[in-house]
């Protein structure tokens, strides 16, 4: 069994995977920003739980330390750390376009950098970086589309150049996911969350909201054996055809 971190790991999708990995037997360092919640899902969990803000270089480099000192050195990474600050491009500032753009793409830069070397090491490595279907386009959330396709090339790149060491990597596209972020979509839309799935539901193939079980059964593929000849991949789980 490996070491695995997991990033945005207090809730949802995170959550789910830390979840799941530890059913697997792996061991599981969770980060995230929001101590308070990262701790009680750690504990529900079994997993060591690092408050860290990915976008913050320093903090990533002092998670990854602790994560080896304290559990060994890590061969699988999920980062799934996400953010969104909505707002027609006319009305978005360039804060919310940095902010988006921190966590996302220099968070999974700082995880990627500071852990494939131990996955270089170990001739084994699996790095799955959570993407969206809105890395297709979204409107009303330029800075969270363009962040979300810019993972997707990291990672073609990345699987490119760590192949010949033994290393995978690979995108998980989630579609509409029940979570806090969908919620305060739904809040922002002035609907009820209960109505707000009902209504996405009715555009997607097989007529349900997605859950972070979902996402999770995806990465847990991505993150196994069975997926050693898969790398430099997206798949999309959204209930639809794409």
């Amino acid at each position: 069994m490996a070491i695995a971190i997991v990033t945005g790991a207090a809730r949802g999708i995170g959550a789910a995977t830390a979840a799941r990995f530890a059913r697997e037997g792996h061991t599981v360092a969770m980060l995230d920003l929001d101590a308070e919640a990262l701790a009680a899902t750690a504990v529900e969990v079994g997993g060591l739980a690092i408050p860290t803000d990915v976008s913050d270089e320093g903090a990533v480099a002092a998670a990854v330390e602790r994560t080896v000192a304290e559990l060994g050195k890590p061969t699988i990474l999920v980062n799934n750390a996400g953010y969104a600050r909505d707002a027609e491009i006319g009305d978005m500032t360039t804060e919310e376009w940095d902010e988006v753009f921190g966590v996302h793409m220099r968070g999974t830069f700082f995880t990627t950098r500071l852990v494939q070397k131990y996955m270089v090491e170990a001739g084994w490595g699996r790095v799955v970086n959570i993407s969206s279907i809105s890395a297709l386009g979204h409107a009303g959330r330029v800075n969270y589309s363009a962040a979300k396709a810019g993972i997707i090339g990291f990672t073609k790149a990345l699987a490119a150049e760590l192949g010949p060491a033994g290393v995978t990597a690979n995108v998980v596209a989630p579609g509409f996911i029940v979570s806090a972020m969908t919620a305060k979509t739904a809040r922002r839309l002035g609907r009820d969350f209960e109505e707000h799935q009902r209504i996405a539901a009715e555009s997607i193939a097989v007529r349900r909201v997605g859950r972070p079980e979902d996402i999770a059964n995806a990465v847990a593929f991505f993150a196994g054996e069975e997926a050693g000849f898969v790398t430099g991949q997206v798949m999309y789980v959204s209930g639809n055809v794409s």
